[in-house]
């Protein structure tokens, strides 16, 4: 396997945290080029010393001379703003982009990235959300391949992995969150604490709260949909405690294949950035085939967002830019002790409700769409 040089996009988050770690174990096959962060200057001056990065971005210009002042005194190179990321994605010292930026800010810089031609390792689900249609295409015509990170759509990329037959189903997998087995009458006063002690997984806040409301799984059936050329009545949902099966595929023959592990996202990682092989995962358990492994059915009475994403990827055109945008309108509030718990799904209603559907024919069209649902959302 030939050494891979990286952009790491969102550093300092989970995604790129993770990342470092298999870059760490694996120095002879990735070397890191760039680095970005939003506004962490500290942590991304620490990361990008600590694995000898060529250029840090951050993306938020406020912390510019911070960041050069940290830096001066090494061979790093350091810029500020979202157009400097944008332009040194082209560098050509750069063969693989990780997009570990969450939200609808991940978009523009992985655009940049498959412009330039670059195998972008994606686990920025809102790229999709918005612009899949659009995205997709754009990654062929630019000979730019898309792995997925998020282990679901990692799990269902390597169960299609030497198959040449159609799928018949996809079934995502989902921990049903932190209130899974709150009852439902009291989701209502359910804090930010609670929500975001998570039972799985380490995330981020905003990825936390979408999984307690399984929003973010309604991002993943659409991006599923788009990644897979997958119908949306061909993608179920199944709850998994155990979050052990990170997902399954069905095929015409009756045949179901799914991938195990346990919940570490460093082995998707690892996997979107050495395919098609596999390394060896260092100071990783294994899973245990003695671990009990049930299933529940999802109960859209607990989970109004994951309808609300189904009717979306059914209606398709500019709603699914709008659920994202009001979903991290919605989050932000809910954090902040704005609205309640349940005032998240009905942020997102209201908004999907109050905004016509339209076609999806550029990205300017995205980004103004994306602008009046966040105006409105905030109202």
């Amino acid at each position: 396997m030939q050494k891979q040089r990286l952009a790491i996009l969102g550093a300092t988050g989970s995604i790129g945290r993770q990342t470092i770690d298999v870059v760490l174990a694996h120095s002879d096959l990735f070397s890191v080029e760039l680095l970005s962060a939003n506004s962490s200057w500290k942590e991304l001056a620490d990361l990008s010393v600590k694995v000898n990065a060529g250029t840090a971005i951050i993306t938020d210009d406020r912390f510019c001379d911070s960041l050069k002042s940290e830096l001066e005194n090494t061979d790093i190179k350091a810029y500020a703003g979202e157009n400097a990321l944008i332009s040194e994605l082209s560098n050509s010292n750069i063969d693989t982009v990780v997009v570990g930026i969450s939200g609808f800010a991940g978009l523009r810089p992985t655009l940049a990235a498959i412009k330039a031609g670059k195998k972008i390792a994606l686990a920025n689900k809102e790229t999709l959300v918005v612009g899949g249609d659009l995205v997709i295409p754009m990654s062929k015509q630019y000979s730019a391949p898309i792995i997925p990170v998020d282990s679901e759509h990692s799990a269902i990329f390597q169960c299609l992995a030497g198959e040449h037959s159609p799928l018949e189903k996809l079934i995502i997998t989902a921990s049903g969150g932190a209130l899974r087995d709150v009852p439902i009458e009291k989701l209502k006063d359910a804090t930010p604490a609670q929500v975001l002690n998570h039972p799985s997984w380490d995330m981020g806040p905003r990825v936390t709260v979408d999984s307690a409301t399984m929003l973010n799984k309604g991002f993943e059936i659409i991006e599923a949909h788009h990644l897979f050329s997958a119908p949306w009545d061909k993608i179920d949902v199944v709850i998994h405690p155990e979050s052990i099966i990170h997902s399954m595929v069905e095929f015409e023959d009756g045949a179901v294949k799914a991938q195990l592990g346990i919940p570490d996202m460093r082995i998707p990682i690892q996997y979107a950035l050495s395919f098609p092989y596999r390394q060896k995962m260092h100071n990783s358990k294994r899973y245990n085939p003695i671990t009990p492994l049930t299933f529940r059915e999802v109960d859209f009475r607990r989970y109004p967002c994951l309808k609300l994403a189904y009717e979306c990827m059914k209606e398709g055109g500019s709603s699914t830019v709008v659920l994202n945008a009001a979903g991290e309108i919605a989050v932000k509030r809910f954090l902040s002790g704005e609205i309640p718990y349940t005032g998240i799904s009905q942020v997102i209603e209201n908004v999907l409700n109050g905004i016509a559907t339209e076609k999806i024919t550029n990205f300017d069209n995205i980004f103004e769409i994306d602008r009046i649902a966040r105006e409105m959302a905030t109202r």
